[in-house]
């Protein structure tokens, strides 16, 4: 079982220096992608973690298989 602990944490400083750079929208969708793969696929539970809705986690990775992005654990009828 995967732990749904959804307190927030202090950021790391040091994590967040490496993100200096990137894009917004890469690091977004690098995050969401990490954590549907952490939760095996289950976009409810990502969506938990991250604290969005189902409903912007099903448009994000819509929106990222149509630009050809592989979600982990999705099929394509359900996106």
């Amino acid at each position: 079982m995967h732990n749904l602990n959804t307190s927030v944490q202090a950021p790391n400083p040091l994590a967040a220096e490496a993100l200096v750079g990137l894009q917004v929208a890469e690091v977004e969708r690098d995050l969401i992608l990490a954590t549907l793969r952490h939760t095996e696929g289950n976009r409810t539970r990502a969506a938990i973690i991250l604290g969005i809705s189902i409903r912007t986690m099903r448009n994000k990775l819509r929106e990222y298989a149509e630009s050809g992005v592989d979600i982990p654990g999705h099929l394509a009828h359900e996106i």
